[in-house]
């Protein structure tokens, strides 16, 4: 068993780990680093082939867990450590919202009318399933689409940056400014 053979096996798996569990690019790269040390001084210790991939990461949860205790993160939370700022985030939504109804009105009638109902007016879905003789759970699959529409019409003038939670992160114009809002 060589060092350089099984650390080249697991070392993607490793860094999917760390990405999994810490959300700084740079941290990351540092607990890495530290995992690879780790495991070299250790790698004498181990003498069953089986145990090595459960061991490597032990050592990436230990080094996770001691990282967080270390910065006490959890804590000591402030905006500046945040890479995500919900004013980035008011900042976006504020930009791209006077694109919001010219876009709406480029979608047929009938998913126009439910945006502007729904999303736009505040109409709950059941109100207006009623309103309209539909049934709601048509109603909803009906909005589902329409939001879909939306979205690819948002989707072919601007690239999105979109975080797990669905928050836009950032936004690129595509090819120049859309002149279509």
């Amino acid at each position: 068993m060589k060092f350089e053979s099984i650390w080249s096996v697991y070392q993607s798996s490793l860094k999917a780990f760390l990405h999994s569990r810490v959300a700084n690019p740079e941290d990351v790269e540092d607990l890495f680093q530290e995992i690879l040390i780790k495991t070299y001084n250790g790698f004498q210790t181990v003498t069953d082939g089986s145990k090595i991939k459960p061991w490597l990461f032990q050592i990436a949860n230990n080094t996770i867990i001691d990282f967080y205790r270390k910065n006490n993160k959890q804590n000591d939370l402030t905006a500046d450590n945040l890479w995500y700022d919900e004013q980035d985030e008011e900042q976006i939504v504020k930009a791209l919202s006077h694109c919001l109804l010219p876009f709406i009105n480029q979608l047929p009638e009938d998913d126009a009318e439910l945006l502007i109902a729904v999303e736009i007016e505040g109409v709950s879905q059941k109100s207006y399933a009623e309103n309209n003789g539909i049934k709601y759970s048509t109603l909803k699959s009906r909005v589902k689409k329409s939001r879909n529409k939306l979205y690819n019409l948002f989707n072919s003038c601007c690239n999105f940056s979109i975080d797990t939670q669905g928050n836009i992160m950032e936004y690129n114009p595509k090819s120049g400014n859309c002149n279509r809002c």
